[in-house]
């Protein structure tokens, strides 16, 4: 078996005179959950259904689990898991009604696929609710048993679009034990695209940054954090009023500017100097007791990147 659950070359795809994925070359390692990160519009969604072969690329080319997906679309969506905008789910079947739906619609045998739906929902602690009619659930009960839907007929690759939108905090949390518990326990390859940074951080063992359908960064969430932690600043003192804020986002040499818990958190661009924006501070008469380079987040590098991306564009 190989070890890359897809590979892209210069993959691209365009919509009239709008091109929504720019010669996307990337690789994903099997049995990884892969991050693909990108703000709203990025060109997330139009490449998973590239992936899919639900979308013909203009140009490029993608290999899914070894299959090409131009010429071998059925094989891709036969042996991969998708989770898109909508959930799939009849609203007006129970929970067990709509897994066995999609069952048949897989061709599992009657034993296997009995099996396999109960395993899921158990995993997944909706079993005991699984003759109840799902348009009476929550939202997140929904989007778990839609994850359950994309993992029924054991996929090798789960393609999952945003699988926490719109869900609060509680039922986010559920989603991601469900998804790496299902990691472990059946080596799935997950790839996920996502705006959440946070939720990317916790979960993605690697991840790609894009934006207008360009890839700007790839690795692993602490080599992206590392080429990141010489631009971001702590400052302790204060008061840092809302005119003090304003002035530091008016800069050109800072990207994000941010105060909590009685510190300013400041993200500057590549090979700006400290000093110029101490002196800024002491001139609003801002008490600096401390100066000190931080530990950039996940987020950090994303805003770092999306700020040196329109700078040069």
């Amino acid at each position: 078996m190989s070890d890359l659950a897809l590979r892209t070359e210069g993959l691209t795809r365009d919509f009239g005179s709008m091109r929504a994925v720019d010669g996307l070359s990337l690789e994903v390692p099997a049995g990884t959950i892969f991050g693909f990160l990108g703000p709203n519009g990025a060109g997330k969604t139009t490449t998973i259904r590239m992936l899919l072969g639900l979308l013909e690329p203009t140009a490029g080319r993608a290999e899914v689990l070894g299959f090409d997906v131009a010429r071998q679309a059925d094989e891709v969506r036969a042996r991969a898991g998708a989770l898109l905008e909508h959930t799939g789910l009849y609203a007006h079947l129970t929970a067990e009604e709509n897994l066995e739906f999609y069952g048949r619609a897989a061709r599992m045998p009657l034993k296997d696929r009995r099996e396999r739906i109960r395993e899921l929902l158990t995993q997944m602690g909706l079993y005991e609710r699984r003759d109840e009619l799902v348009h009476t659930w929550s939202r997140g009960m929904r989007q778990r048993l839609a994850l359950a839907r994309a993992l029924l007929h054991r996929p090798s690759l789960a393609l999952l679009d945003e699988p926490t939108a719109g869900l609060d905090v509680m039922a986010s949390v559920e989603v991601h034990n469900d998804l790496t518990s299902l990691v472990a326990s059946e080596s799935v390859t997950v790839f996920l695209t996502t705006h959440n940074m946070a939720e990317a951080e916790k979960l993605c063992s690697q991840v790609a940054v894009i934006r207008h359908g360009q890839l700007l960064a790839v690795g692993r969430p602490d080599e992206l954090q590392a080429t990141a932690d010489n631009r971001t600043v702590q400052v302790a003192g204060g008061p840092f009023g809302s005119d003090v804020l304003a002035r530091l986002r008016a800069r050109d040499d800072v990207l994000a500017a941010d105060e909590g818990e009685g510190e300013l958190r400041l993200q500057l661009r590549h090979g700006a100097s400290t000093a110029p924006l101490v002196r800024v501070l002491v001139e609003c008469g801002v008490a600096v007791e401390e100066v000190r380079r931080g530990h950039a987040s996940l987020e950090d590098v994303f805003v770092a990147l999306m700020g040196e991306e329109t700078s040069d564009a």
